[in-house]
């Protein structure tokens, strides 16, 4: 038999496979591929869940008790989380994090579809679900950010926002229709199954590369050591001291103010919700933005793009018109997706890796911990010093805050460098110390 003959050099050469980009490894594909799932199954069920306690006669404090619920352990066990993150595969927690919360929506959904739900049942699994989310966040931070590599680590980020941004942009529309259309229960079985995918997709997840974690000590001196990390980098402590008290504004500006302000000046719950809606399109044109644009000084920049969060409690306060508080809530949704990516990339860039987590946790615990202290006072300070000053407040607050972060001079000085070197788990180099950022304190 004779062999075929070769082709010759002038004969069309087939095209090649297309091929992911070389940032995209197989990990970050698998994580954003979850974390899209996830985002369409619970954005709805947030949705799902308030209406649930109103079909079963409860009003609108019982909403807020069972929202409660899911966000006290929420904040008592993220720090536990983070160390548990960096002590055990990060993988294995995060899988075990999707069970439990496929679990507790699923016998959340049982209860409602059953028309049997009880509001301490119903609390119960909500805090089932903040529990999870707790040992989930933190694990998830450090495996997203241990997953990329080189020069496009920044476009890998934004995409990964903006995959996740979408997800629950449309999964807040999409749940909405569901909850009107088929009732809450239903939409709380499709997120209890979109967990499931998510932990099946997370299962799949290589961690061959990951160096074997040194056990020493207990789960308080991991604490202690992920605090070290954070307390010697003025520009890490100085940023989620920032945002404890930034996020707590803008949540008590945006869930207890907004509403009021639309109901009487802007028509109702319609124009307020177009406005959410242009801030999460804001988020996503941000993200896009930065899978091109690579800023030299990222927490400079990052944290210039901070200043237009105060912009949305200053045109609720004036009060703007619908179309003009819409412009400005896409405005700042663009400026905070521009922050969120320049954040990610100062940590993949700075932190060790087998740090991340715990870190991660202490960023997420200061961004969550004042946001039922704000939302609980805005009521009772805007009885004292009157709604229009109280939304001032808010504004001057954020951008007063902002200002004294830029006093920081790592803040200032800290630059994106190219990585090249000896890849870690998922490709990623080790980072190199740098004049910016030191894992001693400053003086």
């Amino acid at each position: 038999m004779t062999s075929a003959p070769p082709p010759s050099p002038t004969s069309p050469t087939p095209p090649s496979p297309r091929r992911r980009p070389e940032w995209a490894s197989r990990n970050y594909t698998l994580l954003t591929a979850a974390t899209v799932v996830t985002g369409l199954g619970s954005s709805g069920a947030l949705i799902a869940s308030a209406f649930a306690v109103l079909e079963a006669g409860g009003d609108g404090t019982e909403v807020g008790l069972v929202a409660a619920a899911r966000t006290v352990p929420l904040v008592l066990f993220l720090l536990i989380g983070g160390a548990v993150a960096d002590r055990l595969p990060r993988h294995r927690v995060m899988v075990a994090a999707n069970v439990l919360n496929c679990l507790s929506q699923g016998a959340f959904a049982v209860l409602v579809l059953s028309g049997e739900a009880r509001l301490w049942q119903m609390a119960l699994l909500a805090a089932l679900g903040g529990t999870g989310q707790a040992f989930f966040a933190p694990a998830a931070e450090g495996m997203v950010l241990s997953s990329v590599s080189g020069e496009q680590a920044g476009r890998a980020f934004a995409f990964f926002r903006m995959g996740m941004n979408g997800a629950n942009i449309g999964g807040a529309a999409l749940g909405g229709a569901l909850v009107a259309s088929v009732g809450p229960g239903w939409v709380l079985a499709v997120d209890a199954v979109a967990f499931a995918g998510a932990a099946a997709l997370r299962a799949f997840l290589d961690v061959s590369h990951v160096p074997v974690r040194e056990r020493g000590g207990g789960v308080l001196h991991d604490l202690r050591v992920g605090w070290r990390e954070v307390a010697a980098r003025p520009w890490l402590w100085g940023v989620v001291a920032q945002f404890a008290v930034v996020n707590g504004v803008v949540a008590a500006a945006e869930a207890v103010y907004g509403p009021l302000v639309a109901d009487e000046f802007l028509g109702g719950a319609r124009p307020w919700g177009i406005a959410l809606a242009a801030f999460g399109a804001g988020t996503v044109c941000g993200a896009l933005l930065m899978t091109r644009w690579k800023p030299s000084r990222i927490l400079l920049t990052g944290t210039l793009c901070v200043f237009p969060l105060a912009l949305p409690s200053a045109a609720l306060a004036v009060p703007l018109p619908a179309g003009g508080l819409t412009a400005v809530m896409f405005v700042c949704g663009v400026g905070l997706e521009v922050f969120a990516v320049t954040w990610m990339m100062a940590l993949h860039q700075e932190i060790p890796e087998d740090k991340l987590s715990r870190v991660a946790s202490y960023d997420w615990f200061g961004s969550i911990a004042m946001v039922p202290l704000a939302t609980a006072l805005a009521g009772p300070v805007a009885d004292t010093f009157g709604r229009a000053e109280a939304l001032w407040g808010c504004s001057a607050v954020i951008a007063l805050l902002t200002a004294v972060v830029l006093t920081v001079p790592d803040v200032r000085g800290l630059r994106r460098r190219p990585e090249s070197g000896r890849p870690g788990f998922g490709g990623r180099p080790e980072a190199q110390p740098t004049a910016q950022s030191s894992t001693q304190p400053a003086g």
